[in-house]
Formats: C-alpha cells, structure tokens, sequence
C-alpha cells in the first residue's frame, strides 16, 4: 500500500512582510502566516520589545530563524524601502507577500467640525500615504508569476459611515479605491491586490477611549452578540496569501459577523 508524502504547509518558505505587526490584528495575522510555512518580517514604528516577543515566538525550536524584525515608519518612503530590502537580505528570496496592517485613529472621535487639519493629516499619512508606498514598493518588487500578494487592512466602517470617524474612514475608503485599482494595472503579474476591513475588533487601536459599556453597546448590536477577535480576522488573511486565493482579486472582503 502507498504511503503519501506529508504536504508542504502553503506557504512554506514565501517571505511575508506584515506591516503593524507588533501587536494587534497584525501580530495575530504574522503569527498565522508563519503557522502556513511562511517567513516574516515583523515590522513596527516604536516599541521593539513587542516585536522581538512576535519575532522569538515564531522564531522557537527553529533551526534557523524564520522571522526578522525591521523598524519603519510606512509614510517614509526609506523606511518602506528598507522594509524590501531587509527581507530579500535576510531571507535571500523576493518577497511573496505584503500585508499592510498599520494604523491609526484619533481615539477622541472628534467629528469632521471638530478634527484638526493636524490629526486629519497624521491618519491620512499613516493610513492612505503609508498604503500607497507599500503599494508601490509592492507592486515594483513582488515576486511574479504566482504567489505575489498585495493585502491591505481597512475597515468596515467605509460602509458603516458611523459619525466620529471622518477622517479614519476617508483613509481608508482612499485605500480600497485604490487596491481596485491596483489590481487591474498588475495584470500580467499574477500578482493579487485586496483589502481585509475588520468591524469592531478587540484591539488597543478600537478599545481605546470607549468605556465599557459603549464597547458591551456595540457587542450587542452584531449578530454574534460580539465583538471581533483578532483570530477571526487572520484565516482570511492567511487564504487570500495562499495558491487557494488566486481567484479572489480587486474585492474588499468585510470580515465583521454581520456589523454591516
């Protein structure tokens, strides 16, 4: 009787660059794109001890290290680069996939009267300028062919339109706009481009400065009767990077139990 050979996970050796991946939706999303056989850059803009814990998990009982932490703020031209180059350096290979999860909210929720044209220009530097570089960088260095994967976080609320996030969603909707459009100009690259936009999501970026009860209020207003968890968020993520996800192209991919 034959015996089968073991599968290869599916995305055994593909080097994943996760932006915004020392905490959050984009630690959990790093941490499952290693569980498929995929090598990391762990990147973050300030706290290095978060990304060294991320990196040493995936990178335990590992013979040879599969993650590689890089720090680089997305809105910085050099630092994207750099981001590029640190995992063909390290891992000797074009990278397969980005997953641009960074960003940031004013936890205030000042209304579009009441936000300062300095916030507004803190989150579209984060979120819309931030996205466009790596979609640059992206769409100039990915690997062709097949494998090549351009994944952006959003947010649910670019079809929820909830008051008090003017600004975060316009940088947002920005980007999925953009990715449609992305995805069109790749053709012939076998290159994908999609966005992942998490509804409300247990994360330091949504709970801060909600009370307890606003969050318990927006818990019961989904149908799960909950709010997400970052491992609600990572699987589809982690299908639209493998071979299974080739055929899903150009879509935004609302991941929210029924939030909108």
């Amino acid at each position: 009787m034959a015996t089968s050979l073991p599968q290869s996970p599916p995305l055994q050796d593909r080097v994943a660059i996760v932006t915004g991946s020392s905490r959050g939706i984009g630690k959990e999303i790093a941490l499952h794109l290693a569980s498929l056989g995929a090598r990391l850059v762990i990147n973050y803009t300030s706290n290095s001890h978060l990304a060294d814990s991320v990196a040493a998990e995936i990178n335990a009982n590992q013979t040879t290290p599969r993650a590689i932490t890089v720090r680089a703020d997305v809105s910085d031209p050099e630092g994207v680069k750099s981001l590029f180059d640190s995992a063909e350096q390290a891992f000797n290979s074009p990278v397969h996939i980005l997953v641009n999860s960074a960003g940031v909210l004013d936890a205030e929720l000042p209304t579009i009267a009441n936000t300062t044209v300095e916030t507004f220009d803190r989150i579209m530097n984060v979120n819309a300028r931030g996205a466009f570089l790596c979609a640059k960088e992206a769409a100039n260095r990915l690997k062709r062919g097949g494998g090549g994967r351009i994944i952006f976080l959003t947010t649910s609320l670019a079809a929820a339109f909830k008051p008090g996030y003017g600004a975060y969603t316009a940088s947002k909707a920005g980007v999925e706009a953009m990715t449609k459009i992305l995805a069109k100009e790749l053709k012939g690259t076998g290159i994908t481009a999609n966005c992942v936009a998490p509804g409300p999501t247990a994360t330091e970026l949504f709970l801060e400065g909600k009370s307890e009860e606003r969050v318990k209020m927006i818990a019961e207003s989904n149908p799960f009767g909950r709010i997400g968890e970052t491992k609600d968020i990572s699987p589809v993520v982690g299908f639209l990077a493998s071979d299974s996800g080739e055929w899903v192209n150009a879509q935004i991919i609302r991941v929210n139990g029924g939030f909108v």
